[in-house]
């Protein structure tokens, strides 16, 4: 454990530098990003799209050269034990050998609209009148599907108005596996595995990073992840009790502000769905009330916080269960 408090320390550190970099490089500074940072957009949208698939997330795809693309390439060089952790060259050539094209053409389906209700409100008070959270919109669908959000989704195409997305449109999408809803199992629990239990995640708070290492210390996964607020993060060392996809979500306004859990007369029962503030999957902590998950707004993932929970865009929690599972040790810093 303690190499591997050695390794985490190394490779969040490195991501630190690679964060304020381009903080500087916007202000005017001549500071060096990185080696052989790319410049098109084609090419940035293959390396996030590479990085994403290599499970070393870069946040959502859009091909900005934002934080977390710059610690996507980071984490990736370090886990390939390359010296040159900023150098950009290593992946800009695997991105291209391995990513043929950076957009996608994706017809808009019929049954897709099953997962849609326009209607469902923004006031948490409402939600326990639906029967689930639904996607609100066919573009809010087609943008978490394909790893990005609704902005970037009208960019990539400009001839059509992304908001009145319909059946049989054709529509640009970044060339990535897609995220698909329908695929996701109600209520699929997963129990403790021989291997993947024996995986850690670090959540580092103040990097806005989860990191899964496998047993012999090596880091095979990092996403980009939203802590809870200061005050209520449950730093220390705990364990996953229990794992579940489309989880139905208890909405308590007191444990949300206070950080304590409030009268059960006064709590809201949220119905499951990828629009729940839970997302479409649980792994609660051997801490009360704490647990991985999912988020109903990826573009807000290392920004907005939650109470003391962390969360994962929707198509990187889905990915948890076959990372790390049941018994799985969680360290909090």
């Amino acid at each position: 454990m303690r190499l591997l408090c050695s390794l985490i320390i190394l490779a969040f550190s490195l991501t630190l530098a690679a964060q304020e970099k381009p903080a500087r490089e916007r202000e005017g500074g001549s500071e060096n990003l990185g080696h052989h940072v790319p410049a098109n957009l084609d090419t940035i949208l293959r390396v996030q799209i590479f990085l994403d698939q290599e499970l070393f997330g870069p946040g959502k795809i859009d091909g900005a050269l934002g934080e977390f693309s710059y610690k996507a390439v980071v984490n990736w060089n370090y886990a390939h034990g390359n010296k040159e952790i900023y150098d950009w060259e290593p992946v800009v050539r695997a991105a291209e050998a391995k990513v043929p094209v950076a957009l996608a053409s994706y017809t808009v389906r019929e049954e897709m609209q099953a997962y849609i209700n326009p209607e469902l409100p923004e006031d948490p008070r409402f939600w326990q009148n639906y029967k689930a959270m639904l996607y609100r919109s066919m573009d809010e669908l087609v943008a978490e599907r394909f790893h990005t959000d609704e902005t970037f989704l009208q960019k990539a195409n400009p001839g059509l108005n992304t908001s009145k997305l319909k059946p049989g449109d054709v529509v640009q999408v970044p060339s990535v596996r897609p995220f698909k809803i329908e695929l996701v199992k109600q209520y699929q629990g997963f129990k403790e595995d021989a291997i993947l239990s024996r995986h850690i995640v670090v959540i580092d708070t103040t990097e806005r990073m989860g990191a899964v290492y496998d047993e012999d210390e090596h880091m095979i996964a990092a996403f980009p992840i939203t802590p809870g607020k200061p005050q209520f993060i449950p730093h220390g060392q705990w364990k996953i009790v229990n794992m579940t996809t489309t989880p139905d979500f208890r909405y308590d306004k007191k444990f949300l502000e206070e950080g304590q859990r409030g009268d059960e007369s006064t709590a809201m029962h949220i119905p499951p769905g990828p629009n729940s503030p839970v997302g479409i999957l649980w792994a609660g902590l051997s801490k009360s009330g704490i647990g991985l998950h999912g988020t109903a707004s990826p573009r807000t993932i290392g920004r907005a916080q939650s109470a003391g929970c962390v969360r994962f865009a929707n198509w990187d929690a889905i990915r948890l269960p076959s990372l790390i599972r049941p018994g799985s040790a969680v360290i909090v810093r």
